[in-house]
């Protein structure tokens, strides 16, 4: 599908929307809900809300052949992304980004209490460098009554991570049950996918309710490699001086990008009980297991990563995780002497395991081929005391008041592998051989093992207390103010404060803004993570890319600490935002919102530094491997991040021909640098690669627009989706890569066939849109396949294809 036929796409769709908006008669608006993010409040709802919040009910989630939480909230929130997380250990997460911020800046809770993040860290990624974000592919979607995603920063009321804002996921607590079965695949018949998930709660003996949830989901492999010609010669070794005739014309399929097979089990449960009048017993919380697999990139036979005698065709390293994950939550709350209290403790744990089909050339003929790298363990255990009341100041409506104290206690583990997965051995091949005499790449390749020198058990407290007061003075004027102080064990204390005010001169007509500051702590991840890959890199004088191995290097090894690196700070931002709230027919919807996020020490992940003769001195200096290049973390830049956020929903009565929702939002973005860490040792550490990552590798505009049609037992939605263009930088800037505006239709047909049986059928990407061809200098010298780019943020699948049935009981 053409660029020029995506903008038609998008065009004719709004100008129907505007269309049907203007000449339908109006109905009533829905009730307008009431929400629990972004205020301590109980009186609060969507617009009269003091800062922009989107909230995404039940019917809304379900209506999509798109199972996965994340994939939910970007399909239905235009200032959110999905990023592919990219190579290496990353590959089965992916992850969200909202405003064109990091996926661990914006904080994530399940029924208002702090969600924990993965042990894994992203490396080799795409956008999302240097991130250990939430996972929310492991809390079902079936068992979520709403989502409530707060765009606005709110580090002051929640703490670290919120400088992007807040997902409130808020768990299901109905009595009665409904269950569903989805099929799928996509357009060229891989990805088969199949997902079954029931949720249930029940009356307890009618003092609480227990509601649970079972997923289970299996995913095949997506494919989108083609066939790798013979584009180096030779390919295999020469025959009597000749090239050999095996290697004469072959393509072999040797690349397999796309996403990962995976087989997902997760449990969710919400209750309560009431123990007395005035007390309540709560939990809530989910149990999952996971085990992913995908290929990485292919090695061929005369590489010195490989040993020909092994894999006499070269091999694709295979990487296996075996994903462990709970959380769960336990309080008690209720009211006393006109106070209300509400007391918690949630912990929680992540554990991925690391398995690879691979060779640890450095052995020789005689390594394994089959490896078990390490396992990495993140535990999180946050305690929590909330208090609130009302309190008659003589003003408009009484002064509300919260105050509260947290505790938690993170702890972040990295289990060594197995010793043939890290070590580097002696072998090189003998006369006659190819690369006789040579020095072979060392640790099991695509995923180098944890050695015991990075193994370790690494831990850190804090403690904090807030305040938040909201007010409404007189009629048509809140204002709400908030304050917190933080106290970490590893880098000190910071204090954060947000002040907001909403004022409605004209009923239906509402003007509002917020200024706020904001930290997130440097995770233990970034602090102390240390790793070892082969990637691609541009070895100069080359201009394409080559495999080569590069080291991780925690923020204090020596070898980081003498090219610049120091002990991680935290980011801190400040932020304005100030929109417009409209209802000006019934049933019509409008905000508008301008922003502005300022972000200093921001932390990031260095550009590849090496190889060259200086690196490989230094780290031979520090008995580390010399050849290979490097990257770390550091408080490397400043920047600034503004935009606009729109949405408009309305609401028209056809009579008996039916009802239409109509939706229209969209998201402008702008991101650049204000401060760079100056060069070391002749490198720039934020080469134009990484400032590329964060200016233009997301989309800079995004747009939705929807039509729900609804007549009888039929349902009908169309949803069209535009992506911006985005940029993915270069070292070389002759290599850069565009990836062209886009249009993805997502659409959906339903049917209820009783009053508990409903069947669909849809598609995501209905005309099966690929974003661009990556450049032939940018597949990788010694492996020449045919890709899409991965930057893209809807994918290299293509279409997906789905039926599904939904059954209420």
């Amino acid at each position: 599908m053409g660029t020029s036929n995506r903008g038609w796409l998008i065009a004719g769709v709004s100008a129907f929307t505007w269309l049907g908006a203007a000449s339908a008669q109006a109905q009533d608006a829905d009730i307008d809900e009431l929400i629990v993010t972004g205020t301590r409040s109980t009186s609060r709802t969507v617009t009269t809300s003091l800062a922009p919040i989107d909230v995404l009910s039940s019917s809304a989630l379900e209506k999509s052949g798109k199972i996965s939480t994340r994939d939910l909230i970007s399909t239905l929130v235009p200032s959110a992304n999905t990023s592919n997380s990219g190579a290496g250990a990353s590959f089965a997460i992916k992850t969200m980004s909202i405003r064109g911020l990091a996926g661990d800046q914006t904080l994530v809770l399940v029924n208002g209490k702090r969600r924990h993040n993965t042990s894994i860290l992203f490396v080799n990624g795409t956008t999302q460098n240097g991130q250990s974000p939430p996972d929310l592919d492991l809390i079902p979607s079936q068992g979520i009554s709403r989502i409530e995603v707060l765009r606005d920063g709110a580090s002051a009321q929640y703490g670290s991570d919120a400088l992007a804002g807040v997902v409130n996921i808020i768990l299901k607590d109905q009595v009665g049950g409904s269950a569903q079965v989805l099929t799928g695949a996509t357009g060229k018949g891989d990805g088969e996918t199949l997902q079954g998930s029931i949720n249930y709660g029940f009356n307890l003996a009618d003092r609480g309710v227990f509601n649970v949830t079972f997923n289970a989901q299996t995913t095949n492999l997506v494919d989108r490699g083609g066939a790798s010609p013979n584009t180096t010669s030779p390919y295999y070794p020469l025959v009597n001086g000749q090239p050999n005739p095996a290697d004469i014309g072959r393509d072999r399929h040797t690349a397999h990008p796309g996403a990962p097979s995976s087989q997902l089990y997760v449990a969710s449960y919400n209750t309560d009980f009431s123990v007395t009048e005035d007390i309540k017993l709560y939990s809530f919380g989910t149990l999952s297991s996971r085990n992913s697999a995908a290929w990485l990139t292919h090695r061929t036979p005369l590489a010195s990563n490989n040993i020909i005698q092994v894999y006499p065709d070269g091999y694709s390293p295979r990487l296996f995780l075996k994903d462990r994950d709970y959380q769960f939550a336990i309080g008690l709350k209720g009211e006393l002497g006109g106070f209300n209290w509400d007391l918690s403790t949630t912990p929680s744990r992540n554990k991925n395991a690391f398995y690879t089909n691979s060779l640890n050339a450095s052995l020789g003929p005689a390594s394994p081929t089959y490896f078990y790298a390490g396992t990495l363990v993140f535990k999180e255990w946050t305690s929590n005391l909330d208090i609130n009341r009302e309190f008659d100041v003589g003003l408009y409506k009484p002064l509300f008041a919260a105050v509260g104290a947290e505790y938690r206690k993170d702890e972040f583990q990295i289990i060594a592998g197995q010793p043939e997965s890290y070590v580097i051995g002696s072998y090189t091949p003998p006369p006659g051989q190819p690369n006789a005499g040579a020095v072979m790449q060392g640790g099991s390749q695509g995923v180098s093992g944890f050695s015991p020198f990075a193994a370790g058990v690494f831990k850190r407290n804090n403690y904090s207390l807030y305040a938040n007061i909201e007010q409404s003075i007189v009629q048509g004027l809140d204002v709400s103010v908030a304050g917190r102080y933080e106290h970490y064990s590893d880098f000190g204390s910071t204090e954060t404060g947000k002040v907001s005010v909403r004022w409605e001169p004209i009923t239906n007509y509402a003007l509002r803004g917020t200024i706020s500051t904001g930290f997130r702590a440097p995770s233990l991840q970034q602090q102390h993570y240390g790793s070892s890959s082969t990637i691609g890199v541009i070895l100069p004088p080359a201009t394409v890319t080559t495999l080569y191995p590069v080291q991780l290097l925690p923020p204090d090894n020596p070898a980081a600490a003498a090219l610049g690196a120091k002990p991680l700070e935290p980011e801190k931002s400040t932020s304005y935002s100030v929109g417009v709230v409209a209802r000006p027919i019934p049933g019509m919807n409008i905000t508008v919102d301008l922003y502005q996020i300022k972000i200093k020490n921001r932390i990031l992940q260095t550009g590849v530094l090496g190889p060259s003769v200086q690196i490989s001195n230094l780290l031979e200096s520090l008995k580390l491997n010399p050849q290979q290049a490097v990257f770390f973390y550091a408080n490397a830049a400043d920047t600034t991040t503004r935009g606009v956020d729109a949405v408009m929903d309305y609401r028209t009565d056809f009579g008996d021909w039916g009802t239409v929702r109509w939706t229209l939002s969209g998201n402008y973005n702008k991101s650049r640098f204000d401060r760079v860490i100056p060069p070391a040792f002749g490198f720039t550490l934020i080469d134009r690669v990484r400032q590329g990552d964060f200016t233009s590798g997301q989309p800079r505009d995004k747009e939705i627009a929807s039509a729900e049609y609804s007549r009888g037992a039929f349902t009908g939605l169309l949803r069209v989706t535009r992506y911006g263009k985005i940029i993915q930088r270069s070292t070389l800037p002759a290599n850069d890569e565009v990836i062209a505006p886009a249009g993805i239709a997502d659409v959906e047909l339903s049917y209820q066939v009783t009053d508990q049986v409903k069947v669909a059928i849809g598609a995501n990407n209905l005309t099966d849109v690929y974003p661009d061809i990556v450049k032939p200098a940018n597949r990788g010298g010694a492996n020449p396949f045919t890709y899409y780019n991965q930057y893209s943020p809807y994918g290299i699948s293509g279409g997906f294809y789905y039926a599904k049935m939904n059954v209420t009981f």
